[in-house]
């Protein structure tokens, strides 16, 4: 498998966001380093797709069970948001609340791993349910060798997911994604020997983020990015994704809402076949080669029907 170093311009020796690993045929691979290998594959065609908060629809956000149902499915990276108990416990969660997605109320942090342990999560209409708040170190165990995960609401978390990472050995399975300078970065990839990948957020619709895109690409090529735009946004989209491919690196979109994405979102894209392609085939058209998505069934059976998902 062909690996390639992330130059960082800022410290004298090279450094990588994953370490590099000898070869190994593509048949003795998980499907974990198969989608890593994509990852870092430039030039490759295949669509990887990322759930948000997991399988959702069918099972509590941010649960064992979604992302269980979510790998089952298909999906390659299964994004998930964390937050950390009163204890020091890194749980997954996307709101400072719980009252959103559990039968309790107040913020995470006045609550202990036990208490949030006592706890059980609501589904997507708001009904208890009987599944509970995992740890971000069960979310790792159940996703070891099968997917790769995506860490959002978390940068902050940094050192204390690393050690997650340590102890399991999985630095190759998580991306992190953060809007921090590019010194902030390679500042903190400086302090490890071993790092997870990381993707910048680019809001492309906000004063200067093109000329934070570009400060990236020139003295830290990151091995995605992840770009947002308003609609009326589309011509910086276009020009910030072909800017990435000629970098080398993968474009990350998300189809979750229409401010995210300049309108074409997955539920626009579910309203008629038609509206699939202009949506899902507008990103594959322009680059994008990572697709966050709220329907990843209706994601998914699109780019089988192109060839562009296993």
């Amino acid at each position: 498998m062909k690996r390639f170093l992330l130059m960082v311009a800022l410290v004298a020796t090279s450094l990588s966001c994953i370490a590099a690993k000898p070869a190994k045929k593509a048949e003795s691979l998980t499907r974990a380093q198969k989608i890593y290998a994509e990852l870092h594959n430039p030039s490759s065609n295949y669509v990887l797709v990322a759930a948000h908060r997991a399988d959702w629809r069918n099972f509590p956000e941010n649960s064992l069970e979604a992302i269980e149902s979510a790998i089952q499915m298909g999906v390659d990276i299964i994004e998930l948001d964390i937050k950390m108990t009163k204890d020091g416990h890194l749980i997954l969660m996307h709101d400072k609340k719980v009252d959103r997605t559990t039968n309790r109320k107040g913020l995470v942090s006045d609550y202990t791993l036990a208490e949030m342990k006592d706890m059980v999560l609501r589904a997507g209409q708001g009904v208890k349910t009987r599944y509970k708040v995992p740890t971000l170190e069960e979310a790792l165990i159940v996703c070891k060798d099968r997917a790769v995960i995506n860490v959002d609401h978390g940068y902050h978390f940094y050192d204390e997911v690393m050690a997650l990472l340590d102890k399991h050995n999985m630095h190759d399975q998580v991306l992190i994604k953060g809007k921090e300078e590019p010194a902030v970065v390679q500042a903190k990839l400086a302090s490890y020997k071993k790092n997870m990948m990381y993707m910048p957020i680019v809001d492309l619709h906000k004063e200067g983020k093109m000329e934070y895109l570009q400060a990236h690409l020139n003295s830290f090529p990151c091995i995605a990015y992840e770009l947002c735009w308003k609609p009326g946004y589309a011509d910086k989209f276009e020009a910030a994704a072909k800017n990435i491919v000629k970098a080398k690196s993968k474009v990350w979109v998300n189809t979750l809402w229409a401010s995210l994405c300049g309108g074409l979102d997955d539920d626009f894209a579910a309203e008629s076949a038609e509206n699939v392609e202009k949506a899902y085939g507008y990103m594959v058209k322009h680059g994008a080669t990572l697709i966050q998505t709220d329907r990843p069934a209706l994601l998914i059976n699109y780019l089988r029907s192109k060839g562009l998902h296993d």
